[in-house]
């Protein structure tokens, strides 16, 4: 049996990359896996289940090096980065828990900064120096290790975000019933760059559409915003539906939506619209879950979605632009023969985006690098 230990957060944490980590362990264990998480929490918290084994306190004395002893019981640890999950200066402390890592380590980066901080391209180049490989989910964050941050080819393997093999169970997309009000979603936590204004902005140059689309904002506001600054985003949206007039065209389900439920919400909505403001993104799990869900999609141009969606599956539209968005999603309603041919490009696609086929690439990748660590300790 291979035995993974994997460094990251995790549910009932609410984040992206909790959610990610939870789907890992849950594809990656089998009767020859066994997997186990270090989880990161800001105190100690009896709700975790008991796929966590250990909890490291974000700057507790002592945390890392007891961190790093749960994690050395396992024959392959994965380091699931983010700076913002970490503690210490732009997450420096996960550094000090790789040191002591004394087995092989793959390090997934979630975000590849097309221009870091000093301190921040630091630790990354020093995660990268110390793992036996990393992993990136788009080929953009790949040509960005080698270019800006001298990390070898070899040392690289994209591995792409994984989806619930839920939404292709049978599931077939169809148009908009002609009568019926199409349905747009947005979906995710919720926070400043998301880009939702520009979405709800879109829907009043759409008023004259017959019948009138339904924008659905779901997912609750991110902790660490609501932490911040309270609910002020979610007001100054409200605000804006109101101002606008399309009260009857925006609904807000300000809740964090557990998968099952989510899924129904994808499965209902006609088309999915990411107007996110960031040109850095390099992963995003919404964009992955819409395309194996064969929606079509609305999104603006991060580099995602510019890899994805450019084989077909959406239509690319500029940032903060409520009339290309509007035009956008126009057009799919208009001729459906068009977004069902995006439709059935995801479909084709969605095989090697499952978390079953992930997982099995991690293994891949496991099973190369621990033999690789054999022969090393053999010779």
């Amino acid at each position: 049996m291979t035995t993974y230990g994997v460094l990251g957060t995790y549910p009932p944490t609410q984040c992206g990359l909790a959610t990610f980590s939870a789907a890992l362990v849950k594809a990656l264990r089998s009767d020859d896996d066994g997997v186990e998480v270090v989880a990161l929490v800001d105190s100690i918290d009896s709700a975790f289940p008991a796929d966590v084994s250990h909890q490291w306190v974000r700057g507790e004395p002592g945390g890392d090096s007891r961190a790093a002893a749960r994690l050395n019981l396992n024959d392959i640890v994965i380091v699931q980065h983010e700076y913002g999950i970490f503690g210490g200066l732009d997450g420096a402390d996960v550094l000090d828990v790789v040191r002591q890592l004394r087995v092989p380590v793959v390090v997934v980066f979630h975000t590849v900064l097309e221009a870091p901080t000093v301190r921040q391209r630091s630790i990354l180049m020093e995660l990268s120096r110390r793992s036996d490989s990393v992993v990136t989910m788009t080929w953009t964050a790949r040509r960005r290790l080698i270019e800006q941050y001298g990390v070898s080819a070899n040392h690289i393997t994209v591995i792409p975000h994984g989806a619930s093999d839920i939404h292709v169970r049978g599931v077939q997309w169809t148009p908009p019933a002609r009568k019926a009000r199409p349905v747009i979603l947005t979906w995710g936590l919720l926070g400043q760059g998301k880009g939702i204004e520009w979405g709800i902005a879109a829907m009043a140059l759409l008023r004259d559409v017959d019948p009138s689309p339904v924008y659905r904002i779901v997912g609750e506001t991110h902790p660490k915003v609501a932490a911040c600054e309270g609910e002020a985003y979610r007001r100054r949206l409200e605000l804006q539906v109101r101002e606008l007039g399309v009260e009857h065209m925006v609904s807000f389900d300000n809740r964090y939506i557990e998968t099952d439920e989510l899924q129904r919400i994808v499965a209902a909505a006609d088309f999915v619209l990411l107007p996110y403001d960031s040109r850095d993104q390099v992963t995003s799990g919404v964009l992955v879950e819409a395309v194996t869900a064969a929606k079509p999609v609305v999104s603006t141009g991060f580099p995602h979605a510019v890899e994805l969606l450019s084989r077909g599956m959406g239509l690319l539209v500029e940032r903060q632009s409520a009339s290309a968005i509007a035009a956008a999603v126009r057009r799919l309603i208009d001729d459906p023969q068009s977004a069902q041919r995006m439709s059935d490009e995801a479909r084709a696609a969605a095989k090697d985006l499952l978390w079953s086929a992930v997982a099995d690439r991690y293994r891949d990748l496991a099973e190369s690098l621990h033999a690789t660590s054999l022969a090393s300790v053999s010779a």
